[in-house]
């Protein structure tokens, strides 16, 4: 099955922050994709997210994707990389002690497979044949509590505590992703995205967005739109790629944040 992508990003800092910590990699060649929303004072969240997407760029960049578990496994070790890097930058530079970084990164690979890295609660989704699928799990307090059944989906939204993460990249010297391989059909589209837009906009207002709007650059920029519409409590950023493009997409090989 041949691969052809059409893919476009869009962020904003949002109606409450000074500072975009987010970042996002589009690597069209390598076929990977990443979101990255980072933590941390004195803008150390801005560092750590973009340690991220550029260790991903050197650790992925220049190597095609193989078969399915030996792309999973230089995945992780990438993301395992960025970690380690974050962590020793915040170990050694007292304004960046405790900083962090959530990641969802994406790579496709040939025969109807990709596989997917992801550590915060930064998500990734596929819409098929108008049917949105979340790829992730979030690391939070709430999503604990919503899998011991004590709390709902709408109430984990509104949780004073609904930002807090369990695991996030650099905090500690190793932080393993949860891996998986996942599969993709001509006409698939998928989502990355920080929780700038899954806080304030909800999976059916995502789902009905990326129906309506099939060009990747107009259904990221409707999504930016949506959640400042909705308040804009927070960074946010999408990065949406499409499936069975009619030609490969044009875009730059540099990490932007």
């Amino acid at each position: 099955m041949e691969l052809q992508l059409a893919h476009a990003a869009a962020t904003d800092v949002g109606r409450v922050r000074d500072q975009n910590e987010d970042a996002w990699l589009a690597l069209p060649d390598s076929r990977l994709f990443a979101v990255a929303d980072g933590m941390g004072g004195h803008a150390a969240g801005e560092v750590a997210s973009r340690v991220a997407v550029e260790t991903l760029a050197e650790e992925l960049g220049d190597a095609p994707p193989g078969e399915p578990e030996t792309a999973r496994s230089q995945l992780e070790h990438a993301v395992l990389a960025a970690g380690r890097r974050i962590h020793d930058q915040s170990a050694r530079v007292p304004e960046r002690h405790g900083m962090g970084t959530t990641v969802t990164a994406l790579q496709f690979l040939e025969a109807g497979r990709t596989v997917l890295a992801h550590v915060g609660d930064s998500r990734a989704y596929r819409l098929r044949e108008g049917k949105l699928r979340r790829l992730t799990r979030d690391h939070t307090w709430v999503q604990e509590q919503m899998d011991r059944g004590l709390m709902s989906e709408s109430g984990a939204r509104q949780h004073p505590a609904s930002s807090v993460l369990t695991r996030a990249l650099g905090t500690a010297p190793r932080v393993s992703p949860d891996l998986s391989v996942v599969d993709w059909r001509p006409g698939d589209v998928f989502l990355l995205c920080s929780d700038g837009l899954t806080g304030p906009v909800p999976d059916e207002d995502i789902e009905r967005t990326l129906r309506e709007s099939p060009d990747p650059q107009a259904a990221a920029a409707a999504l930016v739109l949506l959640a400042n519409e909705r308040g804009g409590p927070d960074n946010v950023t999408a990065v949406v790629v499409r499936t069975g493009a009619e030609s490969p997409p044009e875009d730059s090989r540099t990490p932007s944040s």
